[in-house]
């Protein structure tokens, strides 16, 4: 008899990840290698994809890491891209689509500004919805039209607790900062995490009778070097007290991918330290 734990397994399954060299996309990649599988990092930076690869190896020595440039924007590269795993491996299991342009507090980003609503440039929400929504959609079609030859597949679509309540704003604000200099997070980030658990309820039902699975993870409140200010606002509105660490999210990625999860599709798995119950 087969172990319940043997289901977790992906051996040798070939995983996409988009937004594979950022902090979350690395993490989904250790779930990948923890399951046997090989994950396939997707980005626009040679690069940050040849350090993210770099970092994987030093941590799985087995493990076999792909990576390749490539902007998800763009229906002809993701082509490219699927070309090229299919003529290496003949097969293409799962895809995490993790790419978004996310405005952030930590270190040095940029991404966050003080832009109010009434003044935010359309040209930042056509970029932020191609990457984060158009993105999705083509890899979905793309990739997804494998898995639909193959009659299995798993898609995770990442989300956010953004994706399920509004942004409170008070937690960037600063008491020595005025109204029009304080920083905003936009519009555009909402709609997107919104919009991908929508696109995973559709697609769950429209690829159910085909074998391929589609659910959507919402990680939130991540800790990665923001200001003590920050953290402490943000935490106090968690009911676990505290911001999650990367780690946290590896072991549900994996059994989102994994047989372990065969019945599941069309869901939102929220970690959010409970923060959506308040």
């Amino acid at each position: 008899m087969t172990g319940y734990l043997d289901r977790f397994k992906i051996t040798d399954k070939i995983c996409i990840i988009t937004g594979g060299a950022g902090l979350l996309g690395l993490k989904h990649a250790e779930a990948v290698l923890e399951g046997g599988g090989i994950p396939v990092l997707l980005d626009i930076s040679d690069e940050a994809l040849t350090r993210a690869k770099a970092y994987l190896l030093a941590q799985y020595p087995s493990g076999h890491v792909e990576t390749i440039k490539s902007d998800i924007t763009s229906k002809e590269q993701l082509t490219n891209v699927k070309n090229q795993l299919l003529a290496l491996y003949g097969h293409i299991d799962a895809l995490i689509n993790n790419a978004a342009n996310n405005p952030k507090m930590e270190g040095n980003s940029t991404n966050m500004a003080a832009i109010r609503f009434d003044n935010f440039p359309i040209d930042m929400w056509n970029m932020d919805l191609a990457v984060g929504l158009t993105g999705a959609l083509l890899c979905s079609q793309v990739f997804g039209s494998v898995m639909e030859e193959q009659k299995s597949g798993v898609i995770i679509n990442i989300s956010s607790d953004y994706g399920l309540i509004s942004p409170d704003q008070r937690i960037y604000q600063k008491d020595d900062v005025a109204e029009e200099q304080q920083l905003v997070k936009p519009i555009s980030y909402s709609v997107v995490k919104h919009g991908i658990i929508g696109m995973t309820k559709y697609l769950a039902t429209y690829w159910a009778q085909k074998g391929i699975r589609v659910n959507t993870l919402c990680p939130a409140s991540l800790y990665n070097g923001q200001d003590p200010e920050f953290v402490n606002k943000l935490s106090n509105l968690i009911p676990m007290g505290r911001m999650s660490r990367p780690d946290e999210y590896v072991c549900t990625v994996l059994y989102m991918l994994s047989d372990a999860s065969t019945y599941m599709t069309g869901a939102t798995i929220v970690l959010d330290g409970g923060r959506t119950c308040w």
